[in-house]
């Protein structure tokens, strides 16, 4: 893909936005915001030309010269200021989207959105997919960095933002959301917030389908489908129990196939047994953290694999499964077995609550709370793995 290829999505939303969404300035103020605008672009642009021609320069980076049109400014190709305009004309018109006259801030809306995003699980969907990436190419490119940057960011707060728009009856009767467990969004923040996910996720996905094949766009579009079925009224799949899990297993394991797809790998027996493995991870840590909510969710009328099951069955069912994706992996070539120990800590975890009822459900959470940390220290271990396994295929 060329680089102005690679540039157009950003650079086509952008004039997009920058024209369409201004109209919502109010007609004296439009002249002070091209001003302001047309000041910042230039600025831009003339740093950019500056810097990159002194990077270039020193031979830091260059350019595939196959990859650009061949129209240059000093060094640098022309193609590098479609960039800064993006960034110059987009930016103040999302400023302006996310701005409700006689109400919703964009600052207060941005705060939000990240409280909404769950930082403390980016990492839980940027590793598959980098991880998937690296281990095939074996190469860091800018298809890797920029799926990397959407599946750490823009993708969870797609898959939480829009949780937290459609159940925001329901979270304002749990105390455990607004903090690290999620936003509980105001009424008034609901439009803008799905304005800002889909600002954010739209440019990304448009890159990733241009740089993928007929399986990655499945790929990416069972994964884009699964993050809108699990929370939109119609579909609502996290009320159909078992499907709940399925669905929510299918958020952390498909950024792994959309890297696998996007690096051409060959399908494999220790692939498949590892990507099964996980998503069993996923639904058993989908049930467990079911459990606590059972009180909230029943009183909202919500339904859930822990309602429909019970608490101490479904514990049950959630340590069985960790069990399994531990004994999955024991099946995956060397080093892929070392990754069973990372089983155990979450059973560990689990096994207290095996006689947990409905009524002591929501104590539950303070194993939740040591299940978010757990997810760290397994990242740390896969990351051994993973560069064990690098050093023996070198």
């Amino acid at each position: 893909m060329s680089y102005a290829l690679l540039s157009l999505p950003f650079l086509a939303v952008a004039i997009a936005a920058a024209i369409l969404l201004p109209r919502r300035v109010p007609r004296a103020g439009r002249r002070r915001h091209w001003i302001a605008v047309a000041a910042a672009l230039l600025v831009l642009l003339v740093l950019t030309a500056v810097f990159d021609n002194a990077m270039i320069g020193l031979g830091l980076f260059g350019y595939e010269e196959s990859l650009i049109a061949g129209a240059r400014i000093g060094l640098a190709p022309i193609e590098d200021l479609a960039y800064p305009i993006a960034a110059g004309l987009g930016l103040p018109a999302l400023w302006v989207a996310l701005t409700r006259r006689g109400g919703v801030s964009a600052g207060r809306l941005l705060r939000q959105a990240f409280v909404a995003s769950r930082p403390v699980s980016w990492v839980n969907t940027a590793f598959p997919f980098a991880a998937a990436m690296l281990m095939t190419t074996r190469e860091i490119d800018w298809l890797l960095i920029i799926g990397t940057v959407y599946y750490l960011v823009p993708y969870n707060l797609a898959m939480y933002g829009i949780n937290d728009v459609f159940d925001y009856e329901s979270d304002a009767k749990n105390p455990r959301k607004g903090g690290i467990e999620g936003a509980l969004l105001a009424p008034e923040l609901h439009r803008p917030l799905l304005r800002l996910v889909l600002a954010c996720n739209l440019p990304f996905l448009v890159v990733l389908l241009f740089a993928g094949g007929p399986t990655a766009w499945l790929c990416i579009a069972l994964s884009s489908f699964a993050v809108i079925a699990y929370s939109v009224p119609g579909l609502r799949f996290k009320e159909r129990p078992v499907l709940d899990s399925i669905t929510s297993s299918f958020h952390f394991t498909s950024p792994a196939l959309v890297g696998l797809a996007l690096a051409g790998a060959e399908p494999g027996g220790g692939i498949a047994a590892t990507l099964v493995a996980f998503f069993v991870w996923g639904m058993a840590a989908h049930m467990f953290g079911a459990v606590q909510d059972i009180g909230p969710d029943r009183e909202a009328r919500i339904g859930s694999i822990a309602t429909a099951f019970g608490a101490r069955r479904t514990v049950i069912l959630a340590l069985a499964l960790w069990l399994a994706a531990g004994l999955l992996m024991l099946a995956t070539p060397w080093p892929g077995p070392l990754a069973a120990v990372i089983a155990l800590p979450y059973l560990l975890n689990c096994a207290p609550w095996i006689r947990v009822t409905d009524d002591t459900a929501a104590a539950t959470n303070r194993a939740w709370r040591r299940f978010i940390a757990l997810n760290y220290l397994s990242g740390f271990l896969a990351t051994l793995i993973l560069i064990l396994l690098w050093r023996l295929t070198a």
